[in-house]
């Protein structure tokens, strides 16, 4: 059998501390762990990892190991251990249960082995355990959705380890509650809904952040809402009672006399809920009708001539 040097595996020094060794493994074990890892050989990394950490985490076993190493490194397949020769440390195959490793190594069992075969689990060590991955997400949401509050059934994929050892992204449906009021890229955290822990470490968190999407008659800005508000000119040369939509519902809005297109009126706590409440601002567009009768276009040649006023003169060019 092929010599397997520990230290390497581990990648540490011959003389590295017990603690060098323990930060050494959690590190490699968050790296390859099949709860977490992306690796493409992470589950047969993982196994070669904690069967290392197995033989040097204790003292007397790592001693063992150490003698036998003075004369097996560089032996290739070749090595096998002196005759008659047998762990005094000895090992319980209860030791390595819940390593995640599906078995030991031929070399280990050569060894160190006592049905070291008869435990498998794929959870974490138990000297190693870490919290789970915070997964985030998105979701798209209306506008009405965000100002009355919502629920909402969202479908979020896991990736869960099965009995045998493969790696399955579960998808399950949330409801996931929109406060009233939320704004646009606020976040929205589950507890618990993320990556599982590894070993007896809590799952992670769901972070969803909400996207409002553009509505056809109002934007979003903050808190703030707007709109655009159609008039006539008579009512905004001679001011006008008009009603506004809202987002909770229609009012009334009072146009001032001589009004402008441009002119921005403000519509005190209609915009999103909160504390304090935002504002709905409508912007006026006067909206001039067609002249499609006689009557019609003479009313217009009367107005041109009641009014000698010149709309480019800020451009700086005259009327013809």
């Amino acid at each position: 059998m092929e010599f397997v040097d520990y230290y390497k595996v581990m990648g540490v020094a011959e003389d590295a501390s017990a603690d060098d060794i323990k930060r050494s493994y959690r590190k490699l074990a968050r790296k390859y762990h099949p709860d977490v890892s992306k690796e493409a050989d992470a589950e047969e990394q993982f196994k070669k990892v904690a069967e290392a950490y197995q033989v040097l985490k204790d003292p007397d076993r790592r001693k063992e190991y150490d003698d036998l190493r003075k004369y097996g490194v560089g032996t290739g397949a070749d090595y096998s251990p002196p005759p008659g020769w047998h762990s005094q440390a000895g090992f319980d195959s209860g030791d390595f249960s819940g390593t995640g490793a599906a078995g030991f190594s031929d070399f280990f069992e050569e060894l160190f082995g006592q049905k070291a075969y008869a435990h498998r689990s794929h959870h974490a060590e138990s000297d190693y355990a870490t919290r789970g991955q915070d997964v985030h997400s998105r979701l798209g949401i209306t506008l009405q959705d965000a100002f009355f509050g919502a629920s909402l059934p969202v479908e979020i994929g896991r990736p869960t380890i099965q009995t045998d050892g493969s790696i399955r992204t579960e998808h399950r449906t949330v409801n996931i509650k929109i406060p009233k009021g939320i704004v646009n890229g606020q976040t929205i955290r589950l507890r618990g809904q993320g990556g599982p822990g590894i070993g007896e470490a809590p799952a992670g968190d769901l972070y969803i952040e909400l996207n409002i999407a553009d509505d056809e008659l109002f934007h979003l800005d903050g808190k703030d809402v707007s709109i655009t508000l159609p008039i006539a000119p008579w009512e905004a040369a001679l001011g006008a009672s008009v009603q506004v939509p809202t987002l909770a519902g229609k009012v009334n809005l009072t146009i001032p006399p001589n009004s402008a297109s441009g002119n921005k009126l403000r519509l005190k706590g209609r915009g999103m809920p909160g504390t304090p409440p935002g504002d709905q601002y409508v912007m006026l567009a006067i909206m001039a009708p067609a002249a499609n009768t006689d009557a019609q276009k003479e009313l217009y040649r009367q107005m041109s001539e009641l009014w000698s006023i010149n709309p480019r003169e800020h451009l700086g060019v005259e009327n013809d």
